[in-house]
């Protein structure tokens, strides 16, 4: 965030601390590993692939593959952007190159399977070494694109003939850089129905927290404190905002520190740069993972953003 420093804020403004020295040697060998296609499985998962004791539940026939099967290759769709016969494909091939005598499920398995798994929260947070060490978290949210027609047709003819229609999807991101919860839901809903969804389940004992202006808010400010006791709320308040004796008593706080002493100022004071971990979380998913959603029902679609933001997670603790 932008700092200038001034004489006489001195003793308002914190000094930042001195920034450590990357390993530009092991950067650029994680990041080489990101690019990596080595296909491995061990011999946990591969015993795992299958169900042993399928039985009739009186609603069509037992599933064969697991749960963990269905999770792998959606996974591995997701990475590699490919449709579910494509995909399909894909896995096979490399079970054939490996030697496995296994099967990926089928395209139309995979895409019903997906509702099914009911995932809650994104996978691979204690897979980070300080990962129990959670001291701040960013809030923010991002629009993906689900059908219709994209900007490309609106550009060149003006307008476009069907309705583009996407959905929001709401994170939170540590300190460590790993989502660790995440909700998707409606266009229409608004960015503070979802907080609560969004930090119930977390621990209580984060030391910040940090959100745009869209949150600023009395009840994001209760929520987050009746969560978080000991937590520094950050969240710059809306233009025009005043001091009011009914508020809590917080954001009162963050509207007369900016007041008195300016806005990057009050940033610097109270790290709100840590704000941009959720910004760099939503600008990973969407370079790497893109911006548009495969699967076409709500359901499915929910259960494919946690596992997009579980493999920028896995990517996370390589």
């Amino acid at each position: 965030m932008p700092f200038k420093y001034s004489p006489s804020r001195s003793q308002f403004v914190a000094h930042r601390p001195p920034e450590k020295k990357r390993n530009w040697s092991e950067y650029n060998k994680r990041m080489k590993m990101r690019g990596d296609i080595t296909i491995w499985l061990s011999p946990d998962v591969i015993q795992q692939w299958h169900i042993a004791e399928r039985t009739y539940d009186g609603n069509g026939a037992p599933n064969l593959y697991s749960d963990m099967a269905i999770l792998t290759v959606h996974e591995i769709r997701q990475v590699f952007k490919l449709p579910l016969r494509q995909c399909e494909g894909f896995v096979n091939a490399l079970f054939y190159l490996m030697q496995l005598d296994l099967r990926c499920p089928s395209f139309s398995t995979l895409s019903k399977r997906l509702r099914t798994l009911k995932l809650t929260r994104p996978f691979y947070r204690l897979a980070h070494s300080s990962s129990q060490d959670i001291k701040a978290i960013a809030i923010d949210s991002t629009g993906l694109k689900c059908y219709g027609q994209d900007e490309w047709v609106l550009e060149k003819y003006g307008k476009t003939k069907q309705k583009r229609e996407w959905r929001k999807l709401h994170i939170t991101v540590d300190h460590h850089h790993i989502i660790q919860t995440s909700e998707l839901t409606d266009r229409k809903i608004h960015d503070m129905e979802v907080v609560n969804d969004l930090i119930t389940p977390m621990h209580n004992n984060v030391n910040q927290v940090t959100a745009d202006t869209a949150y600023d808010a009395n009840k994001i400010y209760q929520s987050l404190q009746k969560k978080f006791p000991n937590a520094d709320i950050a969240i710059p308040p809306k233009t025009g905002s005043t001091y009011n004796k009914e508020s809590e008593w917080l954001r009162n706080r963050n509207i007369e520190e900016i007041q008195c002493y300016g806005r990057m100022a009050w940033q610097a004071k109270h790290q709100y740069g840590n704000r941009n971990h959720s910004e760099c979380a939503i600008g990973r998913y969407k370079r790497i993972l893109g911006n548009k959603l495969h699967a076409r029902e709500f359901l499915r679609q929910q259960q494919e953003a946690i596992i997009g933001c579980s493999i920028l997670n896995k990517m996370m603790c390589v």
